[in-house]
């Protein structure tokens, strides 16, 4: 019996399908949950409800624990890239042993267990006295993420022509012009990979909050840890819905960019 020559490609989508679909089921439970009129996590049978949606917008502890998770992360990510991209460039630049054992020293933080860091934090924050402080959390998530920045723009430094350098240098460019109009414009990518990567993992992070924050800092991540350790709010469906629409957006932005770009060329 000859196999026809089709099937095994149909199988292969087949598969494909069915992994996109065991992927997304959870997403395709959690939005119609939001719009339960419920007080309890279920789906919506006769009719559909907006008030998880505005529980986010009006109650204060949902509220604030977005905005204070959105100006830990912002600060977080410019701390982040700030250091992270003068490291990198700086021991790509002296180059040698030494920066290779430094580099691994800076990188150690994404070796260590998460509970680790929070430990740590927890007990150097208290005889810096930055527990339950914002500036105590914007301190523990950057040195997190700086690590997180190096990596992708010593990946962008990689593929980094010395001779533009060399060029600019012997044309009397200053250091820091040659820092700032040629190397930086050339690493741009990885720049801004490390930065969105920085802003995703200040965003979500929640192990070292628990250890660091008590009741004047609660950020999302937080306020949905306690919602759910107390009784499962369906507001915890809503604000994952907006993430998801949040994430599907800037998705299919960063597509349409990319389609752009080399027609505009």
């Amino acid at each position: 019996m000859r196999w026809p020559k089709s099937l095994p490609g149909n199988i292969l989508r087949g598969l494909a399908w069915a992994g996109v679909l065991f992927l997304i089921a959870p997403l395709l439970v959690v939005i119609p949950v939001s719009f339960t009129p419920e007080r309890y996590l279920s789906l919506p049978s006769d009719a559909l409800s907006l008030r998880h949606y505005e529980t986010l917008i009006f109650d204060r502890r949902w509220s604030g624990g977005i905005l204070t998770s959105l100006l830990i992360a912002s600060v977080t990510t410019l701390l982040s890239v700030v250091i992270g991209t003068l490291c990198a460039v700086g021991m790509w630049r002296i180059g040698g042993r030494s920066m290779q054992l430094l580099r691994l020293m800076i990188l150690a933080p994404l070796i260590v267990p998460s509970i680790v860091h929070a430990l740590a934090f927890y007990r150097t924050w208290i005889d810096l006295g930055w527990l339950d402080t914002v500036w105590g959390v914007i301190v523990a998530h950057t040195t997190i993420c700086v690590p997180l920045v190096m990596i992708t723009v010593s990946a962008a430094l990689s593929g980094f022509d010395y001779r533009l350098e060399y060029a600019a240098r012997s044309l009397g460019a200053r250091p820091f012009t040659v820092l700032w109009r040629i190397i930086l414009p050339n690493i741009v990518p990885g720049v801004v990979s490390g930065g969105v990567f920085a802003f995703i993992t200040s965003w979500d992070e929640i192990i070292t909050v628990l250890f660091i924050t008590a009741r004047k800092v609660r950020t999302l991540p937080q306020t949905i840890w306690s919602s759910i350790m107390e009784r499962v709010d369906p507001a915890v469906a809503a604000v994952s819905t907006v993430m998801i629409a949040l994430t599907l957006a800037a998705v299919i932005i960063r597509l349409t960019l990319a389609k752009r770009a080399p027609s505009q060329s």
